[in-house]
């Protein structure tokens, strides 16, 4: 008995880990679990009554009247919006016509549209499914393999989670406390790097293999080449100097992240309405689209808050320690390979925002007193540097079968001619290359801490 009493936090885990299986809602799953195992504990006289009342004061505190998160809602409405704008149409003819002739023009121009459309999205769902939609049609005609195609969609609409502005880094940065701007900037180059890679790939895989990606074959007709410097400047120019305006203001100080959201959300809305997207009835859509998402945000949000206080009042962060002692993970190293190892191993079963509201609170805390010697120092920038390898090894979530997300958003919007089988197939590779980005990020920390010293945000 007393055995159950000393490891109730491991039990509580274990718990949720298994009832998540059963298909309930997450956040109804943490709040539960939460409130029966703070009884559990007032039985057991290791969770007092006070602790209980405390609950809700603060999901109250700590959630419903953040003003960081305040940044979610509006990013979210902008992320809608900017989909309904005609944007990324406007780009992928841009990019089509400019690389015609380089092998795997097509797979790379979507990439570079899902980076574009990711620093100003922020949404998984909503960039997977656009770039199906637009893309995938076009690569299926031009002949690209099928497997490459659904592949590179995939790969470059998860790029939203991790490229500024992401709604999984100001959740993190929230849940770590780290300023919201310190991971904004810590997550460029990364994304950058996982977007290079991709490039990287497909133009190789293209080369080696000419068959995947048909050439497309005449000259840039004389119409053809005016049609895109014209382009250029109606399709190009107004979403660059959007995401300029919203992540400079928060990387130069002048504004905070939820300023810099409404701000983004106006510019959403004014470049629906110059490409003639703009009504009532989508304004309508898109704010029940943004509500409904939200709604799903904060709610688990609050789960998680009660969840991690319960979990932490009976002591889970000490017995954690105990159980990586146990099985000789002491330094640094070994614990971050170690989170790193179960991370992308929870990927294949949960969502993002599920791993980082459970994760997060038991291990930030432990990575922040390891030592990495002389190769890290600094409470602050290993928590930095922590975070944002989380954050891309959490971009594999939406790819890993049985349960990525973003498989699923796919499926839902490709053609009957394409499987799942095609998917997870057209998947593998670029989860390697998402691997590869991690490992380069652990090896070289100076990708993630280089911008954040250069902005100030890190001594």
């Amino acid at each position: 008995m007393d055995w159950l009493i000393d490891h109730l936090s491991v039990i509580m885990f274990v718990a949720l880990v298994v009832v998540m299986f059963a298909g309930y809602p997450v956040a109804l799953l943490l709040g539960a679990i939460g409130v029966y195992f703070g009884y559990f504990g007032m039985i057991a006289d290791v969770f007092n009554v006070a602790q209980f009342a405390n609950l809700l004061p603060r999901i109250w505190g700590q959630a419903a009247q953040n003003p960081v998160l305040v940044a979610i809602p509006m990013f979210i409405f902008m992320g809608t919006m900017l989909e309904k704008s005609g944007v990324a149409e406007q780009l992928l003819h841009i990019l089509q016509l400019m690389l015609k002739r380089v092998p795997g023009g097509l797979a790379i121009a979507v990439t570079l549209i899902g980076t574009i459309m990711a620093a100003t999205t922020g949404i998984v769902g909503a960039s997977v499914i656009m770039l199906t939609l637009i893309a995938l049609p076009v690569m299926l005609d031009k002949g690209y393999d099928k497997s490459l195609s659904v592949g590179t969609i995939a790969s470059a609409g998860t790029l939203g989670i991790l490229i500024p502005p992401s709604i999984m880094l100001v959740i993190m940065g929230d849940l770590v406390g780290l300023p919201v701007g310190t991971l904004f900037t810590g997550a460029i180059l990364p994304g950058l790097l996982m977007s290079t890679l991709y490039v990287v790939f497909i133009f190789l895989a293209c080369l080696i293999k000419p068959s995947l990606a048909p050439a497309v074959r005449g000259k840039l007709a004389a119409d053809d080449e005016k049609l895109t410097l014209q382009m250029v400047m109606s399709g190009f120019v107004p979403p660059a100097f959007l995401i300029a305006l919203v992540l400079g203001s928060i990387f130069a100080g002048w504004a905070t992240p939820t300023e810099a959201s409404g701000v983004g959300s106006l510019g959403a809305i004014i470049l629906a309405i110059t490409n003639k997207r703009f009504s009532m009835a989508v304004l309508k859509e898109v704010m029940s689209s943004s509500a409904l998402t939200n709604a799903m945000v904060f709610f688990i949000i609050f789960g998680a808050t009660l969840f991690s206080y319960v979990f932490r009042a009976l002591g889970g962060d000490d017995v954690v320690v105990e159980i990586l002692n146990k099985m000789g993970i002491n330094t640094g190293w070994e614990v971050l390979i170690f989170v790193m190892i179960l991370v992308f191993i929870m990927g294949f079963f949960f969502d993002w925002i599920e791993i980082c509201l459970i994760v997060l609170p038991i291990f930030a805390p432990i990575i922040a007193k390891v030592d990495f010697g002389t190769f890290i120092e600094g409470k602050q920038v290993i928590l930095a540097w922590f975070t944002i390898l989380l954050s891309v090894n959490m971009q594999t979530a939406f790819l890993t079968p049985p349960f990525g997300f973003a498989l699923f958003y796919m499926k839902g919007t490709v053609p009957p001619s394409v499987t799942m089988t095609d998917i997870y197939k057209g998947i593998t590779p670029f989860v390697i290359v998402q691997l590869l980005a991690l490992v380069l990020c652990m090896i070289f920390p100076e990708i993630v801490l280089y911008l954040p010293r250069e902005f100030g945000f890190l001594d």
